[in-house]
């Protein structure tokens, strides 16, 4: 997917939501649980019922991973159930010497046809080059994280700068908006206006919005730019809004509470 094309989806839908399809088996509905396949069920209702008032939707891999091969194939069928009119981001947080990459790239963008990667970029250039050769996909990369752990490094001084600082301003040069996005945490709202004076032209993927706490209304007013820019993620928030038969249209109003708010974001 290019990005033109994001944005004019982002235009027509007037919603910038990302809804992140992070399936816990246990926190299912237990109507659903004892299912053959509950997981690609779950998932392809609540596509279903969000797809309307989202642009886009988020793999965290690791709920998938931790199931073996059964995990891996509904992570493939969720993937191909997703619309293609949707931005598919894979949330595995890769990165690792070039030869490494080199696989992680071609199994989130070619085995699995996803649109976009997260990727983790402490071990420099060389360990996203791979990701950013492939046309119209995007490389997501770590920059402000919602997580308290971001004082541990993210937060802390080299020289008169903060390290995540250096991480945007040096990984911008290595793409252009065309194939890099930056991850910054919604519990971060403080620091968007500065994030944005440093990556002005690239999307952000922000998480943290719901049950962490993010609020939207900063979100939006501190991080957009000229073509919106943003993909607000929410999860838990969402997915699991009910717990009984009406999951899915719980779900639905949720989705469509955050789609609301965000219209009267835009411009």
């Amino acid at each position: 997917m290019t990005k033109d094309f994001l944005v004019q989806q982002i235009r027509e839908k007037k919603s910038y939501l990302c809804v992140g399809l992070d399936t816990d088996l246990t926190l299912i509905p237990k109507h659903l649980q004892h299912l053959p396949n509950a997981i690609v069920t779950f998932n392809k209702a609540i596509i279903d019922a969000t797809k309307d008032y989202c642009v886009s939707y988020k793999i965290n891999t690791a709920f998938y991973e931790s199931l073996g091969i059964k995990g891996w194939e509904a992570m493939e069928e969720t993937l191909h159930y997703i619309p293609n009119t949707h931005f598919k981001i894979a949330d595995a947080k890769r990165g690792d010497i070039g030869n490494t990459s080199l696989r992680y790239a071609k199994t989130f963008f070619e085995t699995l046809p996803f649109d976009a990667v997260t990727v983790a970029p402490y071990m420099g250039e060389d360990s996203i080059r791979p990701f950013l050769e492939y046309e119209n996909k995007f490389t997501i990369v770590l920059g402000l994280t919602s997580n308290k752990g971001a004082n541990d490094f993210e937060l802390l001084k080299t020289g008169d700068t903060f390290l995540y600082e250096k991480v945007l301003s040096t990984v911008a040069t290595w793409g252009t908006p065309n194939n890099l996005m930056f991850v910054a945490g919604a519990t971060q709202a403080s620091e968007f206006k500065n994030i944005r004076s440093i990556i002005p032209d690239y999307f952000m993927l922000i998480p943290g919005v719901g049950f962490q706490g993010g609020s939207l209304s900063e979100v939006s007013k501190n991080a957009m730019n000229k073509e919106v820019g943003i993909l607000v993620n929410a999860s838990r928030a969402i997915i699991y809004a009910g717990s009984n038969d009406l999951y899915a249209e719980d779900a639905k109003l949720i989705a469509m509470e955050y789609q609301t708010e965000m219209s009267s974001y835009l411009v």
